[in-house]
């Protein structure tokens, strides 16, 4: 028996549009792989009730920005459901450090947020930022471990349908495995940026001073659409 996973997709026009897709067979795969993964006593993260936490913070209607990530971090007290985000009062993991680095040198002090910057990006999600993993799930201490189960089919589908249900969204595509995603996504209709990933293996072959953040913002402004602040 599977997990009921759709319990946890809380945001309305979400749960509408991808209902039909918690019962195709290769997301019933899914949801019987991760219930034998947590019956077998692996610990899963991000805890199943912040897995669509994407998603239930940034509903369909809202969305001006996705930015694509790969799988969750898979230390305790790390992942909450967002691409690059971690849970308040964590550390920051190194990619997410290089993204603030990055952000400093890029928007403008008064477009920044106020205060201690944080690893828990939720601000973003719920100004209309995607933070779209291409997998949700991930095992504790195991990178990767749940590549190739079907999150890749599912949040290929969800992109594919943001590029031809929306107009005029910003895609900030990090690295080779996020470039793969382009040919998802109707470049005449959306703005895309494309670099290098923040990690420090890559960071700076491109990532540093690619300025990502301004040119989001200066794209939604031409649209008539109000900035991100970061």
């Amino acid at each position: 028996m599977g997990l009921a996973l759709k319990e946890f997709l809380t945001a309305e026009n979400w749960a509408k549009k991808l209902d039909f897709s918690f019962g195709m067979p290769y997301f019933v795969d899914l949801a019987n792989f991760l219930a034998n993964e947590i019956a077998s006593g692996k610990t899963i993260f991000p805890p199943l009730p912040l897995v669509f936490s994407a998603f239930n913070l940034c509903d369909f209607d809202q969305i001006k920005v996705v930015i694509i990530g790969q799988d969750p971090y898979h230390q305790p007290g790390q992942a909450n459901g967002l691409a690059f985000s971690v849970l308040e009062g964590q550390p920051l993991p190194p990619s997410l450090r290089n993204i603030f680095k990055e952000l400093a040198n890029d928007i403008a002090a008064e477009q920044q947020p106020k205060g201690n910057l944080n690893g828990d990006l939720t601000s973003w999600a719920k100004q209309g930022v995607l933070l779209l993993n291409t997998v949700l799930t991930v095992v504790e201490s195991s990178p990767n471990a749940h590549q190739n189960k079907g999150w890749e089919t599912w949040t290929d589908h969800i992109i594919e349908m943001i590029s031809s249900q929306k107009e005029k969204v910003v895609f900030i595509l990090w690295g080779k495995p996020a470039q793969a995603k382009l040919k998802l996504i109707n470049v005449q209709k959306h703005f895309v940026i494309q670099s290098a990933h923040p990690s420090p293996l890559a960071a700076y072959r491109g990532f540093f001073g690619s300025k990502p953040f301004s040119k989001a913002n200066n794209y939604l402004k031409s649209q008539g659409k109000a900035i991100v602040v970061w």
